[in-house]
């Protein structure tokens, strides 16, 4: 239980290397993109002055990109950009023009006509009225605007880690997976003083007077350079692949901790999210990731499972797991979940995920195939005698299996069912159901064991030899700690896995992860 033992601040000491390259590369992105949206929304807003009929349509667009959810947007940007910091400056650069463009075009159409009119009496022309009367006194409504948008893309780029472009979100999302709150901390916390601290410059920058701001504009680029500069320092690597691991993945000892312990890999790694992962793997923008061995995207990406020579990843049963409150409130629904037990074994569920990943089909409509197949669908009861709440995590697995279950109360017994899916990480999901918001969520023997119960070292390794051990630990430890039960098994083992493009480990005689290390060092 390292974690309650060992402070936030002493966690922060541990980790003060990356998080300096965090801060780094949070700061570089915030302030590249900023400074290419003041390149873009200064002019465009001048323009919009100039030409009042476009103003309406420019603004109009500037706000839909803003309004557009952050993670779809670096979504978006990867078949265009590939993954790392090209697409999140795009990202940034777009939610950063709206309060540029606006308040550009607020601050010059506000400045008062008789001055303008003054200033072309005196013999000015448009170039001079631009420059020596409507933007100086524009200026504090513009840096306004930049000031918002500075403040907008320091909490924007936390979501940059997503798509391997590194920030203080690798600290954040990372603590949400592995239910570490001091990580989790650890990014939060520079990044909100990092918005203090740029907001508090720039205001006051912005109520400096009008001599000094001018030449504050000119000594602007200059420092925004500098900072952008930022993101570039920490990149050095000399490995020859590169790995893209999750954020969960790489504080895990199942995971890039045991990788470096155990079998001494030193690999260029970045962090990326798991939605992203295999399609940058497909792309060739990475070379070895962490997946999960059930998923569908392995047949479809032709991907091959590196062999776990030296038995870093612990068994990975699912099985539901449920509140016992909820189980004496509903005698009926352990022998309702327990119904799938034994029924879907790995090849099962690799077809399972595969129809969601790979052909979009529906959870619900492969959830009900599969239990049609299986002669166990029926229709839905109408049940009014209480609602079950089930939860999932974020990934079409946990939506298959909560489709199932949510088929299963429905069809065979009077309950009815509320369903709370994609939860995010193990963190979220099981602090919902410590805090009595979901009753019943699928969860796996191998995250009970080292991200719920953060078992020692010792433990870990006496229990992993076998499912069944591991199996009986998590059971009774969940019932002792936390009053939850784990029912029986599903059947299948949907463990970590390192991987690689079929094509390219034949090609480089890598069939396990010991052959991965031997090339690398051989190079």
């Amino acid at each position: 239980m390292n974690e309650h033992q060992q402070t936030l601040w002493e966690f922060m000491q541990q980790q003060s290397d990356k998080l300096l390259v965090q801060t780094m590369q949070h700061i570089g992105l915030t302030f590249i993109s900023l400074f290419i949206a003041v390149l873009i929304g200064l002019p465009l807003g001048i323009y919009i002055t100039r030409k009042k009929q476009l103003s309406g349509l420019v603004l109009g667009i500037a706000g839909v990109l803003q309004t557009i959810p952050s993670i779809a947007l670096l979504g978006f940007m990867i078949p265009l950009l590939g993954i790392g910091a090209k697409p999140a400056i795009v990202a940034l650069l777009l939610y950063a023009l709206l309060p540029i463009i606006r308040n550009t075009y607020t601050g010059i159409t506000g400045v008062d006509a008789t001055v303008k009119e003054a200033a072309v009496a005196m013999g000015m022309n448009k170039w001079q009225v631009l420059f020596k009367v409507e933007l100086p006194l524009a200026m504090p409504v513009i840096l306004a605007g930049i000031r918002t948008a500075t403040v907008i893309n320091v909490g924007v780029a936390t979501l940059a880690s997503y798509i391997a472009a590194g920030g203080l979100g690798e600290f954040i999302f990372g603590g949400i997976s592995l239910n570490n709150t001091n990580m989790i901390l650890a990014g939060a916390i520079p990044a909100a003083l990092l918005a203090v601290l740029f907001d508090f410059l720039l205001s006051l920058v912005q109520n400096l007077n009008f001599k000094k701001v001018k030449g504050a504009v000119k000594v602007a680029p200059v420092v925004l350079l500098v900072l952008s500069c930022l993101y570039f320092i920490p990149s050095a690597y000399g490995s020859k692949l590169t790995a893209g691991f999750t954020p969960e993945f790489m504080g895990r000892q199942d995971g890039n901790l045991g990788l470096i312990s155990k079998y001494g890999l030193k690999i260029h790694t970045i962090v990326i999210n798991d939605a992203v992962m295999y399609k940058a793997a497909q792309e060739k923008e990475l070379d070895v990731i962490s997946g999960y061995s059930t998923d569908g995207r392995l047949k479809a990406y032709d991907l091959l499972v590196l062999g776990d020579d030296k038995k870093i990843f612990p068994p990975y049963y699912a099985a539901p797991i449920v509140r016992e409150d909820a189980l004496r409130k509903f005698p009926e629904l352990e022998q309702t979940l327990n119904k799938l037990s034994g029924l879907i074994n790995d090849s099962v569920m690799t077809e399972l995920n595969y129809r969601t990943d790979y052909l979009h089909q529906t959870p619900e409509r492969v959830a009900k195939d599969f239990l049609e197949a299986k002669k166990l669908y029926k229709p839905d009861r109408g049940g009014n005698e209480g609602v079950v709440r089930i939860g999932s995590k974020i990934f079409g697995e946990q939506y298959i299996l909560a489709s199932m279950y949510t088929m299963l109360i429905k069809g065979y017994t009077n309950y009815n069912v509320a369903t709370k899916t994609g939860l995010g990480g193990t963190k979220i999901v099981f602090d919902a159901m410590t805090n009595d918001q979901i009753d019943v969520y699928p969860e796996y023997t191998g995250t009970g064991l080292l991200a719920i119960l953060q078992a020692a070292p010792q433990t870990v390794t006496r229990l992993q030899v076998s499912k069944d051990s591991t199996y009986n630990y998590v059971q009774r430890e969940f019932k002792k700690r936390y009053k939850i039960k784990w029912l029986k098994p599903i059947g299948f083992n949907n463990a970590y896995a390192l991987m690689m493009r079929q094509a390219q480990a034949k090609q480089l005689g890598v069939k396990t992860i010991s052959d991965l290390k031997r090339y690398l060092d051989s190079k």
